[in-house]
């Protein structure tokens, strides 16, 4: 069941659930917008052959108020809220409808397990033909919250708890290698 934003203020409220910083104007009907930071990471394209899925990715490093994503570039960001998520509480990543209208696709892979606890990385796409200007602090996605039947028996713990700032894959680390 989709959270309504007076379940999310309910949850808010009593400290199941937590986003910091948070501003009432935030909250929506059936989502909580969330901010843009100022941390970036790109893929080092010059140290790089191919990504390969056994390795460590090299990323650049950047923090600054304003960013411009080239065409048809990719690019990990970050937000500027820190989220808790209850055991009985899992979040679905989409991007804003205005946002998506100029062709930025944003994602986080899509979902938020329950237990998580830290900053979203956020997956940035340009699809169009020209660059897109982003700002520190613009709202730049939505969090959709949904109740499971019952608490996670094995809440998340995985290699991107409390992230505090844009992270790169860790795919390197899966026991699947």
């Amino acid at each position: 069941m989709i959270l309504s934003d007076a379940s999310l203020r309910q949850l808010l409220a009593s400290g199941k659930l937590s986003i910091d910083p948070l501003d009432d104007d935030q909250i929506q009907p059936a989502s909580v917008d969330l901010r843009l930071s100022d941390h970036f990471l790109k893929v080092d394209e010059n140290r790089l052959e191919a990504i390969r899925l056994d390795r460590e990715v090299p990323y650049q490093e950047l923090t600054q108020k304003q960013i411009v994503i080239p065409p048809h570039s990719f690019l990990l960001a970050t937000t500027r809220e820190r989220i808790r998520l209850p055991d009985d509480v899992t979040a679905f990543v989409e991007g804003r409808s205005s946002i998506g209208r100029i062709g930025l696709f944003i994602q986080n892979a899509g979902w938020v397990d329950p237990g998580f606890q830290g900053s979203l990385t956020l997956e940035l796409f340009n699809s169009n033909r020209l660059p897109i200007r982003l700002q520190e602090g613009r709202r730049i996605c939505q969090l959709v919250f949904a109740r499971m039947d019952r608490a996670a028996t094995r809440p998340y713990d995985g290699k991107y708890q409390n992230q505090a700032r844009a992270t790169g894959s860790r795919i390197g680390l899966d026991p699947d290698r």
